[in-house]
C-alpha cells in the first residue's frame, strides 16, 4: 500500500513541530546524528563497491566524496 499524499504531509509537519520544541543545542546534536548515519550508509555502498578494499580505503573514498559533494555545493 502506497503511502497518500495527505499521510505525507501530516509526517512532514509532525517532523517540523518535533524539531520547532528541541533546544539548538538538540537540533545540532540531532544533525550530528543524522551526518553519522549518512556516513555510515556511504561506507556500506563504498564496501559493496569496493569488496576488497581495507577500512582504510573506504574511508578515504567516503573524504575524497564529501570533498566532491563540499566543491559542487559551492557552485550551486
Amino acid at each position: 500500500m502506497e503511502p497518500t499524499q495527505e499521510l505525507i504531509d501530516e509526517l512532514f509537519w509532525e517532523q517540523i513541530r518535533f524539531a520547532r520544541q528541541q533546544t539548538p543545542g538538540e537540533r545540532i546534536s540531532a544533525g550530528a546524528e543524522l551526518f553519522d548515519l549518512a556516513c555510515e550508509i556511504a561506507r556500506g555502498g563504498i564496501r559493496r563497491q569496493f569488496p576488497n578494499a581495507a577500512p582504510e580505503e573506504v574511508e578515504r573514498i567516503l573524504r575524497e566524496r564529501l570533498a566532491l559533494r563540499e566543491k559542487l555545493e559551492r557552485r550551486e
